[in-house]
């Protein structure tokens, strides 16, 4: 599965992006897939899922981001409203099959796209 996440840019706190991620090669099937982000000298964090029809979200983003699946595109899309400067970074998806309790590791996923670079400014 070759992934693609794309829709980053600059955008002015309190803002709003729609990130896309495509697979190609194929649907997703029964991966969950994952939105990573990654800012300079920080660690990947989480962001949110999409698990079959269930959709998880990390503590910093709740209510702000909501993900949605888009079956006609065959697109996974992250709805980012709200936007501050601290939510500034790389944003990664990623598809594989984690259970439940690591469904927030980077390393439970074994596909990734190239990443979109998000930016806020204050």
């Amino acid at each position: 599965v070759q992934l693609q996440a794309f829709g980053g840019g600059l955008v002015q706190a309190g803002g709003s992006l729609r990130l896309s991620c495509a697979a190609s090669g194929g649907t997703w099937g029964d991966y969950t897939v994952g939105w990573f982000r990654q800012a300079p000298g920080k660690e990947r964090e989480f962001v949110g899922a999409a698990r079959s029809f269930r959709y998880y979200y990390g503590d910093s983003v709740k209510v702000r981001f909501t993900i949605s699946r888009d079956n006609a595109k065959n697109t996974v899309n992250l709805q980012m409203n709200s936007l501050k400067p601290e939510d500034t970074a790389i944003y990664y998806c990623a598809a594989g099959r984690p259970i439940h309790s690591t469904i927030e590791r980077p390393s439970a996923y074994h596909y990734w796209g190239q990443g979109t670079e998000v930016t806020v400014s204050s």
